[in-house]
């Protein structure tokens, strides 16, 4: 079967085009399996794991039938949590390129309300965001819904979980009759297909792999009692030596606690849970995607939603109870056809837990026998400086990169990620000369202003 994208028909040439510039050539099997309909306007139930290329496919129809002349709200995307929604505008930002002057605003709890009322204002093309944020604009009349062709829910099952069956029934209550639905899901459990039936017009239902191939992802089990775990975890450290792992623990204190005994041992990590504010929430995702971390401890909230590439290892350090939450966690490593390792810890009183976890894979529990290793090596490949200007002061990459070439003289290929945030930036750099960018910055200006710069 061919799987190019040039396959497709009644696509935009032009979206065609960015598609195909932006590296995407071949589809994934859950794009295949929905493009064909989804870009006839057909509703679309598709159960999908996160990573498999969720975003073009319900991307790519939005973009192709948007009316860009017609500056009203015709898309809203529904996402479970922040991270998410903004992963999905800035995938859609990249391909709305195919065209100027679209619009995409995200609409999320846990950001000052009055700017996005703000933002409404000016109008917009397509919505993303959570639905308690998007509900309440809708209630207080900041946006109209009446141009609104396409509803898309992105994790569905992560969004009943987390109580949005009444909030998504009250969106959907506002929006017109005539549209497309598109829902996407991890999982089909009842509430899934209770809320499709009452949502959608004779859907299209397909489903693309919802495990994670065994060649791709190595899954390890060891016996570890609580006593021995810390212990144990330095063990599986110094053998894989991974540039980037994330340990999942089932509380947030056990994630503090943990990062507080690695300090001991000069390993220094990440920490994220509900407990954090949203903007440390985002810096601290961004200094691991950039790679200015080895290590991330996290609770649930990172193992859904979150698009962070090239993790080597994750590793549960408490097991989960259930399998989809298995799932969900290593599915952050072996991403982009790469592949990874999962590692979980099993205590005495997680037998039964293991066993149903891997009641179709055969895994049997491991003793952790390594030998005694090297000392594990957190040194970061990239340290990050943080600018206090972002997009609302107009700087762009390109700003940013040409200050750092053209303006202090340093070479493209020692600097990194760059991330542009509403009021402030990230840049990774080469360890070697990230005091060296931070010192020149204080004197020298960006796009004709200094700002404040620090290391991070």
């Amino acid at each position: 079967m061919n799987n190019n994208f040039e396959t497709l028909t009644n696509i935009n040439p032009d979206l065609l085009s960015t598609i195909l510039k932006f590296g995407f050539l071949s589809m994934t099997e859950i794009q295949a399996k929905t493009l064909p309909s989804t870009l006839l306007g057909n509703d679309m139930i598709a159960k999908a794991k996160t990573g498999s290329g969720k975003t073009l496919a319900f991307g790519i129809p939005i973009l192709n039938k948007l009316n860009t002349a017609n500056f009203a709200i015709q898309t809203i995307i529904l996402a479970p949590t922040r991270e998410l929604a903004n992963q999905i505008s800035d995938e859609l930002k990249l391909l709305a390129k195919f065209k100027h002057n679209i619009k995409i605003l995200t609409l999320c709890g846990g950001v000052p309300y009055g700017p996005q009322v703000h933002s409404l204002s000016h109008r917009a093309h397509i919505i993303v965001g959570t639905p308690g944020r998007i509900l309440k604009h809708l209630k207080e009349d900041n946006f109209s819904p009446n141009q609104i062709n396409t509803l898309v829910l992105d994790e569905a099952d992560r969004m009943l979980d987390m109580g949005f069956f009444e909030d998504i029934n009250l969106i959907i209550d506002y929006l017109p009759k005539e549209r497309q639905t598109m829902l996407f899901s991890a999982t089909y459990p009842p509430n899934i297909e209770k809320l499709s039936r009452n949502i959608m017009i004779n859907p299209v239902i397909v489903e693309a792999q919802s495990v994670h191939e065994e060649e791709k992802i190595s899954q390890v089990f060891y016996k570890s009692d609580i006593e021995h775990k810390k212990e144990n975890l330095l063990k599986i450290l110094d053998f894989y030596q991974p540039n980037s792992a994330i340990i999942f623990c089932n509380m947030k204190i056990d994630c503090d606690n943990l990062a507080i005994e690695l300090e001991k041992y000069d390993i220094f990590a990440l920490v994220l849970h509900s407990d954090l504010e949203q903007k440390d929430r985002d810096e601290t995702i961004t200094l691991f995607s950039n790679k200015s971390y080895k290590i991330l401890i996290a609770t649930d909230v990172a193992s859904r939603g979150l698009d962070i590439d090239d993790v080597e290892l994750v590793l549960n350090y408490s097991l989960p109870k259930d399998l989809e939450v298995y799932t969900h966690r290593i599915g952050r490593t072996a991403r982009a056809g790469k592949t990874g390792h999962a590692v979980s810890f099993v205590e005495n009183s997680d037998i039964s837990i293991f066993e149903d976890l891997t009641y179709d894979t055969h895994n049997t529990l491991e003793n952790v026998d390594f030998k005694e290793s090297t000392q594990y090596d957190d040194t970061p490949l990239f340290k990050t400086i943080f600018i206090n200007g972002g997009k609302k002061q107009k700087l762009s990459r390109g700003d940013i990169l040409g200050a750092l070439t053209a303006g202090l003289g340093f070479d493209k290929n020692q600097i990194g990620k760059i991330d542009i945030k509403d009021n402030c930036s990230y840049v990774a750099l080469d360890p070697k000369i990230a005091k060296r960018v931070r010192d020149g910055l204080e004197t020298n200006k960006i796009k004709g202003r200094l700002y404040r710069v620090y290391l991070k």
